[in-house]
C-alpha cells in the first residue's frame, strides 16, 4: 500500500479565505500521523474525510501560532467525540504547558490521556518506533527551537528464493525467518551459503521528510538523503534572501538546492509568504535547480508508491 500524504494547509502566518496554515496528515503503514496543527486543522480534516479516531500521534515542529494554534481545539473535539485512547504529542519543550494552561483556564477536560514527548536536543534522534515505522527529528534553524520530522518504513524482510533453497536439504522451514532477516546459512560441513543467493531483495523502504520553518541548513542532508518525498518551506523568492535569513526562513532556490544535494526523488514547496499571490513564481525558481519540484494543493493526497 502506498504512503499517502494529505496537505491540509501550507501557508505561512495569516490564514485567508482560500489558504490555511501548516498541517499535514500522513498515512504510512496504516499509521495516521498529524504533522503540525495550524488554525482550522480540524475543519480541514473533516473536509479531507479523515477519521479522527485513527490519529494517535501528533508531531509539532515549533510553537509559532501558524503551526500549533489549532491543536487545543482539536484536542477538545477528541473529548467531545468520546475518545478514550491515549494521544501522543511530540513537540518542543513547553508544549505540555502550552496545552495544559489552556485546558486549565478554559475549564476543559479532555477525558483521555495526553502523553507529551518534549524535545530540546540539537541532534537528530529517533522519537517513535514500532514494528513497521520509525520517526526521527530533523533539527532546523528558525527563530525559536524547531524540528522537522523524517518518517521512514522499516526495511522489509527479504523474499525467499525457493529454487535456490531447495538445493540445500539442510535448510528447514525453521531457518526461513533468519534468511528473511538477511543472515547467511552455514552448512554442517562449514560451507557458508550467502544470503544473496538464497533470497531476493524486497521492495525498498519508503520515506517522507517534513522540513518546516528554517533557514538554509545543509547539515540536514545526511538525515534526509534519498528520501522519496521532501516537503521544504520556501517562504520567499531568492531575491529576498536577506529577509529570509533575518526571519529564519528559506527561499525556493535554497529548498531546491537542499533537494538536489540530498538526492531526493520529489520536492514539495510550501509556507509561502502572504506577500505573494502567484505561487507559480516559487515553482519556476525552484525548477531551475531541482526539476522534480511541485506546488502543494490543499486537500490533495500525494501517494508514494
Amino acid at each position: 500500500m502506498a504512503i499517502e500524504l494529505t496537505i491540509l494547509g501550507y501557508n505561512s502566518a495569516l490564514p485567508t479565505v482560500n489558504s490555511h496554515p501548516s498541517s499535514q496528515l500522513l498515512n504510512i503503514a496504516q499509521r495516521h500521523f498529524l504533522i503540525d496543527c495550524g488554525e482550522g486543522t480540524q475543519v480541514q480534516l473533516r473536509r479531507a474525510k479523515a477519521k479522527f479516531s485513527k490519529i494517535n500521534h501528533i508531531f509539532i515542529s515549533h510553537l509559532h501560532g501558524d503551526h500549533v494554534f489549532g491543536l487545543i481545539g482539536l484536542l477538545s473535539s477528541f473529548q467531545l467525540l468520546g475518545r478514550e485512547k491515549p494521544m501522543h504529542i511530540y513537540g518542543p519543550k513547553g508544549i505540555d504547558e502550552f496545552i495544559s494552561v489552556q485546558m486549565k483556564l478554559s475549564g476543559s477536560y479532555h477525558g483521555y490521556e495526553i502523553i507529551f514527548h518534549e524535545l530540546e536536543g540539537k541532534e537528530s534522534v529517533k522519537i517513535f518506533e514500532d514494528d513497521k515505522v520509525e520517526v526521527f527529528t530533523i533539527p532546523l534553524d528558525h527563530r525559536i527551537y524547531t524540528n522537522g520530522y523524517l518518517f521512514r518504513e522499516k526495511p522489509k524482510a527479504r523474499k525467499l528464493n525457493t529454487d535456490a533453497i531447495s538445493e540445500f536439504p539442510e535448510i528447514e522451514v525453521c531457518d526461513y525467518q533468519n534468511l528473511k532477516n538477511g543472515k547467511d546459512f552455514k552448512l554442517k560441513n562449514g560451507q557458508i551459503i550467502k544470503n544473496s543467493y538464497l533470497t531476493f531483495d524486497n521492495k525498498p523502504a519508503r520515506s517522507y521528510a517534513y522540513c518546516s520553518d528554517s533557514r538554509y541548513k545543509p547539515d540536514i542532508l545526511p538525515i534526509i538523503e534519498k528520501v522519496d518525498l521532501l516537503y521544504h518551506e520556501s517562504t520567499f523568492l531568492h531575491e529576498l534572501k536577506d529577509l529570509a535569513d533575518y526571519t529564519g526562513h528559506s527561499t525556493a532556490q535554497e529548498a531546491a538546492q537542499i533537494a538536489k544535494d540530498a538526492n531526493v526523488k520529489r520536492l514539495i514547496l510550501g509556507h509561502f509568504s502572504n506577500r505573494y499571490d502567484n505561487y507559480q513564481v516559487f515553482l519556476d525558481e525552484a525548477k531551475k535547480t531541482f526539476e522534480n519540484t511541485e506546488l502543494p494543493v490543499t486537500l490533495k493526497t500525494i501517494k508514494i508508491d
